[in-house]
């Protein structure tokens, strides 16, 4: 009687997932598949099982690569982040001076938030607000990476300034962005022009402070 083959279901998952690294990442299927569910059906929608299925690999796959629901939609939130960041790093390489640079580079980030749909699931999702905490009580992971990316973008492009100071600078003008992000108020150009301010008259030596734009 012949002996069934145990290793035929590994062989075939593996088989999945290579089918879907010569298309793309597998990674990056799924955080393609997941940030499509999670905008369509919320975070209560999201199932590991429809996500695997979309990107065309095991459900094991999946937990293996994110460990649990809340880890892939972290890692969708974290893509799109880093995505931000990039328009970001585009804007800000745009603009010489430092204080249009600043002011640019909020306005391009709440407007362009304003009709994201991975940032209204976020904000505005009826799943009673379990995503928020990606931006608030958890934003941790979102607030290191903003940091670093934006201090070593001002490093190299303005490398006069303190660098201990721009540290603590870019945070308080990543929290308030932010914050204005999450409630709107004032219109941003408004909002990019006071923290371009409080950036600019933060790193400014004393005997620049009354320079255009910073006084």
């Amino acid at each position: 009687m012949a002996v069934p083959d145990r290793a035929a279901p590994r062989a075939d998952a593996e088989s999945e997932t290579c089918m879907t690294t010569e298309r793309r990442p597998v990674r990056e299927a799924l955080l393609d598949a997941a940030a499509e569910i999670l905008t369509r059906e919320g975070y209560r929608g999201l199932r590991m099982r429809d996500v695997a299925e979309a990107a065309g690999v095991s459900r094991q796959t999946v937990y293996n690569e994110f460990g649990d629901k809340w880890g892939l939609a972290q890692a969708v939130v974290m893509r799109h982040h880093d995505r931000y960041l990039d328009g970001i790093d585009r804007v800000l390489s745009e603009h010489a001076d430092l204080y249009s640079a600043v002011a640019a580079a909020v306005v391009y980030t709440i407007e362009t938030s304003a009709d994201d749909p991975i940032n209204k699931t976020v904000l505005t999702g009826a799943d009673g607000g379990e995503l928020l905490p990606l931006l608030t009580t958890r934003a941790e992971p979102l607030l290191f990476t903003a940091r670093t990316r934006i201090i070593d973008h001002a490093t190299a492009q303005w490398p006069e300034l303190d660098p201990v100071a721009l540290a603590e600078v870019a945070d308080i003008a990543i929290r308030l962005t932010m914050s204005h992000m999450m409630l709107p108020h004032e219109p941003p150009e408004q909002v990019g022009h006071l923290i371009a301010r409080l950036v600019t008259r933060y790193l400014a030596r004393p005997e620049e402070r009354a320079a255009p734009g910073i006084s």
